[in-house]
């Protein structure tokens, strides 16, 4: 079974940065996964921030993170990173680490967030 636990949130004025950790486990290898962040703001749906490949680190981005933020990954111990530059109020959400074998059709794996708040 696979775990995520994040960390790394906390409060941030605008214009600043922050880096988001997913420590993920339970597996030796998560090739042929995908890693993602996803956010959710109160009152609003979850919204998707970010993918990336473990394999081949290719990376996809939400709209309204594209050129601020950048996912990445460590293979050797097995964390996703979720660097936030240049943040805004509108950033403010709790973050989710999510994974789904590229068989699965959804993400199965969800870590339990880790609450970004930015200050204007």
């Amino acid at each position: 079974q696979v775990q995520l636990v994040e960390s790394g949130g906390g409060l941030v004025q605008a214009g600043g940065s922050l880096r988001l950790t997913c420590a993920a486990s339970g597996r030796r290898a998560f090739s042929n996964f995908l890693m993602a962040w996803f956010r959710q703001a109160p009152g609003k749906e979850r919204e998707f921030v970010a993918h990336i490949t473990w394999n081949t680190a290719t990376t996809s981005y939400g709209d309204s993170v594209k050129g601020r933020f950048t996912i990445s990954r460590d293979n050797g111990n097995n964390m996703v990173y979720l660097q936030m530059n240049s943040v805004k109020p509108e950033d403010t959400a709790v973050y989710y680490c999510a994974a789904r074998n590229f068989l699965s059709g959804s993400y199965d794996f969800w870590g339990q967030g880790t609450q970004v708040t930015v200050s204007s």
